[in-house]
């Protein structure tokens, strides 16, 4: 757990990020737009590749359950130093809507017709 400070995330997953046995993190909270929502700040600056379809995927999953709320999602994923980052909204039913309609499946290497599992760092420790 780190508070909402843009320095002290980007430290955390800075680390994580230079961990060869961390192929994925998920971050939650932080997304929406009150003064201390800071995650996406944070994170972006950190990406080597954005995958922009991760948070329109998740809009459009979550406008199912929450309607036109969900503009107030600022649901981010990334790839920096092949670990693939995850940013969510850190309700209950924000992180299951994100880990069963997406990121359960890109995480699965028998998922197709494409997953990220062969971006990830395990091929570097298979090497």
């Amino acid at each position: 757990i780190v508070i909402d400070d843009i320095y002290r995330i980007r430290a955390v997953l800075s680390g994580w990020i230079a961990d060869a046995g961390i192929d994925a993190v998920l971050v939650t909270g932080g997304t929406g737009f009150s003064g201390r929502d800071s995650t996406p700040e944070a994170v972006r600056p950190l990406f080597d590749k954005d995958i922009d379809g991760f948070g329109e995927l998740f809009r459009a999953l979550s406008h199912t359950e929450i309607g036109s709320s969900t503009i107030q999602s600022r649901a981010v994923a990334g790839f920096a130093n092949d670990t693939v980052i995850f940013c969510v909204p850190g309700s209950t039913g924000a992180c299951k809507t994100a880990w069963n309609g997406i990121i359960r499946e890109q995480l699965d290497s028998s998922h197709g017709p494409c997953n990220f599992v062969g971006v990830l760092k395990v091929r570097e420790r298979e090497a």
